[in-house]
């Protein structure tokens, strides 16, 4: 079977249903099937809709963004940032456990030490998915090469 090329509108929200994310007024998000570009949670149950159709989609934390890992969750004494006087939200780059790099956030300040939590900021969180599907079509020949679609114009896309 060929993999799948689709386009769909979406808005994001949390368990409260503050919107945290929205496709409106821009282009749709458009995926190639089974290339991992989107939530696993969410893609899944994508396959089974057509051209036109809307859906609710409740994406557990665990299928979204994964569940929060306490190990990620480190302190540190605030002379060893590279920002002097760091506030709650700032961001900086760390290594994880396992050697890579991402982004960790500033969640706690003390007068010698902060807080910084390495964890994916939507991790622990069940999600909802309000998606309208605009496109399905069959991925290109370079686009199954790629393991990605491409724009319309045939430009990449980040």
């Amino acid at each position: 079977m060929k993999a799948r090329v689709v386009s769909f509108h979406y808005t994001l929200t949390n368990t409260t249903g503050e919107v945290l994310d929205s496709s409106s007024g821009a282009e749709p998000l458009t995926y190639m099937e089974g290339a991992e570009q989107i939530i696993p949670g969410l893609e899944e149950q994508m396959k089974a809709l057509s051209v036109g159709d809307k859906k609710k989609i409740l994406v557990p934390a665990a299928d979204a963004y994964g569940v929060q890992d306490p190990a990620l969750v480190v302190e540190t004494s605030s002379s060893s940032l590279p920002k002097k006087n760091a506030q709650v939200g700032d961001q900086f780059t760390g290594a994880l456990p396992n050697g890579q790099e991402a982004p960790f956030t500033v969640t706690k300040v003390t007068d010698s030490q902060v807080t910084l939590d390495g964890n994916h900021p939507l991790a622990g969180q069940d999600l909802t998915f309000d998606v309208e599907l605009t496109e399905i079509r069959e991925a290109t020949a370079e686009e199954l090469e790629h393991g990605h679609a491409h724009g319309p114009d045939g430009h990449h896309h980040h």
